[in-house]
């Protein structure tokens, strides 16, 4: 009797031993194959994709539907996520064994539908620092709309902030977004975003006006001086001495900059983390192109080598790029570049808004007869 149970006891042990092996290799990405009999190494690919349910291609065959999780071995793979009435994803990814390569793919109508906010003309819009309001003047005065933290992207109609004749006016937010610079032919005037000020009791501050630009100036230094102590010292130095320009990514993890002089940024200031970017990095900046730093992965990507600026998105995954004739959406290493709208509108002017779903263009819909007019545009 004793004999069986250690037999028992030595057998249990054996079937949790072999199981939990298998189970730790699995987990690991290893796979056993039938043919030599051993575990081979794999790696992980996760691929998630908004909307779910997209067809996944992997070397162009058939692989799977996101959400999937796929084990590969190690290599180069083209991957690539279809789904009707959608843009194509499309990505070279390197798997290496063990690690888990996770895949966040958005995709964008081919079809996406237009709704106008404004009616009678919007001339020259601009956006907040924070992409919180957008400014435009039209016949009636200057307006002002609020794309904050709202659930469809927009849900407010546009606030009037001073009345008049402003043509030929031009106009400014300030750094937060609660005031804005409004110089006419009249003067220059500081109004609040937020209250209706009429004509005729704005205050000409023209003598201020240096003063004011000055303290904005300070305090966006101020601002950066905070990101720059998320930055290595040598990375932090090369951005404020050769960049015209810093913006960082909503959840300011990423940083978008356009480089004024060339510099080299140092290699190995974080150490390589599992599962981080495969996709090419320039570390050479150029003087006039614009970047994305990946702050947690050391890794830098060229965006575009024109002068056009870049939109963060909300998700701070993806940047929108205002071209000619076309507005690209693109992912925040520079590739999976998806045309979201092409056609006629007035460029630069197109901006996200709070929610990815919706972008915010200027157009006339081709009509060279009728005052340009802000369109929502819906693009998932």
């Amino acid at each position: 009797m004793t004999k069986l149970r250690v037999a028992i006891f030595l057998s249990t042990l054996l079937v949790v031993g072999v199981v939990g092996t298998f189970v730790a290799f699995y987990a690991r990405g290893y796979r056993f194959n039938l043919k030599t009999f051993k575990f081979l190494p794999n790696g992980i690919l996760v691929i998630k994709s908004e909307p779910d349910g997209a067809s996944i291609y992997i070397n162009g065959d058939l692989s799977a539907a996101t959400n999937a999780n796929i084990p590969l071995s190690p290599g180069t793979y083209d991957v690539e996520i279809r789904r009707e009435g959608f843009s194509s994803w499309y990505k070279r990814l390197t798997i290496e064994k063990e690690i888990v390569t996770q895949v966040d793919a958005s995709l964008f109508k081919t079809a996406p539908s237009l709704s106008p906010i404004t009616f009678s003309g919007a001339d020259g819009p601009i956006q907040s620092e924070g992409g919180g309001k957008i400014a435009y003047i039209d016949s009636e005065g200057l307006w002002v709309i609020d794309v904050a933290n709202l659930p469809l992207g927009f849900g407010r109609e546009p606030r009037r902030v001073t009345d008049g004749n402003l043509d030929g006016s031009t106009f400014q937010f300030s750094p937060n977004g609660n005031e804005i610079l409004l110089t006419t032919s009249q003067g220059i005037f500081l109004l609040q975003s937020t209250l209706f000020t009429p004509q005729s009791q704005r205050t000409n501050i023209a003598s201020r006006k240096s003063a004011i630009i000055s303290g904005w100036e300070e305090e966006k230094k101020v601002g950066l001086a905070s990101l720059g102590k998320n930055l290595p010292g040598q990375i932090s130095e090369v951005f404020l001495q050769r960049s015209s320009s810093l913006i960082p990514s909503p959840d300011e993890t990423m940083i978008l900059y356009t480089a004024s002089a060339s510099a080299t940024l140092p290699e190995g200031l974080v150490s390589p983390l599992p599962g981080a970017s495969t996709q090419k990095q320039e570390r050479d900046i150029k003087d006039g192109r614009t970047y994305v730093y990946d702050i947690k992965e050391d890794r830098n990507f060229l965006i575009t080598d024109r002068d056009i600026k870049p939109h963060w998105l909300p998700t701070s995954r993806h940047l929108l790029l205002a071209e000619e004739g076309k507005v690209t959406i693109m992912d925040y290493d520079g590739t999976n570049r998806q045309e979201v709208y092409k056609g006629a509108y007035i460029s630069p002017f197109a901006y996200p808004l709070s929610n990815s779903s919706k972008i915010l263009i200027l157009t006339n819909l081709g009509s060279n007869s009728s005052l340009p007019n802000l369109y929502s545009l819906t693009i998932k």
